[in-house]
């Protein structure tokens, strides 16, 4: 046996060791990616899926509380806001005595808004902004603005309705 015989012997098994590697590595990323038949929603689907559950939520929660009182006028800053966890609302007062409300339900994952500031309402789950004027986004990652709640103001008082 010559020493190219000898090299050929060794290489040979570990070029077949890689290539075998090389399939099995192939191989098993396209069973990972692989779903079969089912066809899974896409992140835009997901995003609009869950906007149209925290909304629901949001809605079905605050028109169970019709004529609650919310919150005092006085209480809200202008260009700030109130946040009530029950019902799920933000009161907002952009501009001296144009009093707001929207849901404070995000509805990019369902989160409660935190807070507001510099008239933009912001979700503390991962950091969406919003406009106190219309509810509008401002910052994503949520697609969709906050939906408006009906309120009325009665002297002092910001109620539902």
């Amino acid at each position: 046996m010559t020493n190219s015989d000898i090299a050929r012997v060794v290489t040979l098994p570990r070029r077949k060791v890689l290539a075998a590697g090389g399939v099995v590595a192939v191989g098993g990323v396209l069973v990972a990616c692989g779903g079969g038949d089912t066809a899974t929603p896409t992140e835009a689907e997901e995003t609009s899926a869950q906007a149209e559950v925290a909304e629901e939520i949001g809605d079905a929660e605050v028109s169970a509380d019709q004529g609650q009182e919310l919150v005092a006028v006085s209480e809200v800053p202008v260009a700030g806001g109130v946040v009530i966890a029950e019902p799920p609302v933000v009161v907002v007062q952009p501009s001296e005595g144009d009093v707001k409300a929207f849901s404070a339900v995000c509805p990019h994952q369902g989160c409660l808004m935190s807070s507001v500031e510099a008239n933009e309402i912001l979700c503390p789950c991962h950091g969406s902004l919003f406009s106190a004027e219309d509810g509008a986004v401002v910052q994503g990652p949520a697609n969709s603005g906050l939906p408006a709640v009906a309120i009325r103001v009665q002297g002092d008082s910001v109620l539902l309705g």
